[in-house]
């Protein structure tokens, strides 16, 4: 979570200062009752979550108005990839980010076991469900989108957003929430499933850079550099096919997957990118994706050894695909792909 990190290190000793005027007895926020369900609020995408956690993520996601389950979502994956083991070199922990600080003032068992575990998943989700609603309390008079204040209010803190009477005029607030709200809809379950998702103008561009690397010898971590004589590997190949058209995507697939909405399998149109995982249930385990062409059909780099090629996308481990938009891929965190660090991206562009 963000807490901002080492900014807000000293929120536990300085609760009054920040505004947290509620703060009687820690934790106490969602102490009520389990968060209610409304038939209104947007439901999870299939595939978007790990499965261990989506019951949790649909629960608290419906702690208070300001919330939702995608958003929610949004918050916990550009925090840590939905890893219950992260930790920053700012000593932010757990797949909700807290400081150790912010942890002990702040969390609450998500459980019921009796513990706050920075590490356990289930606390962490929790966590931040209830420290988001904490803020939004804080910041429920301020004039405006009571989700955008409180998004703000997390990130420069609810004093802020009360001076400002909305959204502050920081750049780095303001694209978080932009960042956050455009990645929430790549989470969102369409409203109508069975309609028709619209076309992006870029697609026909990515599949024609792609169709031009037909025959191109495939690489490990290939990017298409010409110190790499222009070989790629599968998510270089996407991330190259886009970025000649303007759209900048992370570099590892599972990231990838996070870039827009997400068509079903009778929804598909060319220049969605089609995706592969070793567990149907975990989108962390995606491990290979393409762009799809048509017809049941995909252009991909599939494995050392092979060139870029035609492929079906009628494989059993075929998990889903993604609709790529400008504000979805904008919206992504960049993540090392070796160590799995991340890198905050630039705010979406507005149109």
């Amino acid at each position: 979570m963000v807490l901002r990190k080492a900014r807000w290190a000293g929120a536990a000793t300085a609760v009054l200062g920040i505004g947290f005027v509620g703060v009687v007895t820690l934790g106490t926020y969602a102490a009520s009752g389990v968060p209610g369900r409304s038939a209104a609020r947007p439901g999870l995408s299939g595939g978007t979550v790990p499965a261990a956690y989506r019951a949790q993520i649909e629960k608290w996601g419906n702690l208070c108005p300001e919330i939702s389950a995608p958003m929610l979502a949004a918050q916990l994956y550009q925090e840590s990839g939905f890893d219950p083991r992260a930790k920053s070199t700012a000593d932010a922990r757990g797949m909700a980010q807290f400081i150790p600080a912010s942890w002990d003032a702040f969390s609450v068992d998500g459980d019921g076991d009796g513990k706050r575990d920075v590490w356990n998943p289930l606390d962490a989700i929790a966590s931040a469900a209830s420290y988001d609603c904490r803020l939004a309390k804080e910041v429920a008079n301020v004039p405006g989108d009571k989700q955008a204040n409180m998004l703000a209010a997390y990130n420069a803190g609810p004093g802020a957003v009360s001076q400002y009477r909305g959204v502050p005029p920081y750049k780095e607030t303001q694209g978080y929430v932009r960042s956050i709200q455009a990645l929430a809809k790549s989470f969102t379950a369409p409203a109508d499933p069975g309609a028709q998702l619209a076309l992006t103008q870029q697609a026909a561009g990515a599949i024609w850079f792609a169709q031009g690397k037909l025959g191109t010898d495939y690489l490990w971590g290939g990017t298409g550099q010409s110190w790499e004589d222009g070989r790629f590997d599968c998510s270089g190949l996407t991330q190259a096919a886009y970025e000649s058209v303007g759209i900048q995507l992370p570099r590892v697939a599972n990231d990838q997957w996070y870039a827009g909405p997400h068509p079903s399998r009778d929804q598909l149109r060319p220049g969605d990118l089609v995706f592969f995982a070793n567990d149907l249930e975990d989108p962390r385990t995606i491990h290979h994706v393409g762009i799809y062409v048509g017809g049941g059909y995909m252009i991909d780099a599939p494995h050392t050894g092979a060139k870029v090629r035609y492929d079906t996308i009628d494989q059993r481990d075929y998990i889903g695909a993604t609709r790529v938009t400008s504000d979805g891929a904008a919206a992504l965190p960049n993540r090392n792909p070796n160590d799995g660090t991340i890198t905050r991206s630039e705010a979406p562009r507005t149109s």
